[in-house]
């Protein structure tokens, strides 16, 4: 999910942002970059993982939520190339839409995860912390990145 807030925020950014701003170049490159990071790790459901990079991971509702809010922006403002992004979007949105139950809660969302590096510096114990982080329905942070996703998608 951090990385989904860092996506999320600088889609945000980039909107207000003017072009003429020192800064815009650069985190229009950055931007740029996670997106295209992205892709290369968007599950076949559409979905990225709780660890974007680790196929052990779970898929996780909160960060793919961001992530087609973030995407599914830079196709509108044409910020990202139509074909290949427009098509990542929807799958993620298929997707994320799949893990709504029928009470409109947001499935597999994790839960906080802190950091892993309090309780060890060991890389095999952190991965481990992090894998086996909890999921839980209904949280706001997968309902809230639902919604940003979906008002992404129909505008």
């Amino acid at each position: 999910r951090g990385d989904g807030w860092f996506a999320a925020g600088m889609a945000e950014v980039l909107t207000d942002l003017p072009k003429d701003h020192p800064e815009y170049a650069r985190i229009m490159s950055g931007y740029r970059k996670m997106m295209a990071g992205l892709l290369k790790y968007q599950a076949p459901s559409g979905m990225w993982r709780q660890l974007i990079d680790n196929d052990q991971a779970w898929e996780e509702s909160s960060g793919s939520g961001m992530f087609t809010f973030a995407m599914a922006r830079g196709v509108r403002e044409g910020w990202l190339p139509e074909p290949e992004y427009k098509a990542a979007a929807k799958k993620a949105w298929v997707g994320l839409s799949s893990h709504l139950n029928a009470e409109g809660n947001v499935t597999d969302t994790c839960v906080g995860t802190n950091k892993a590096s309090m309780y060890s510096k060991d890389k095999a114990t952190m991965l481990q912390y992090y894998l086996h982080r909890g999921k839980t329905t209904g949280d706001l942070h997968g309902q809230l990145a639902f919604i940003w996703a979906a008002y992404a998608m129909v505008k």
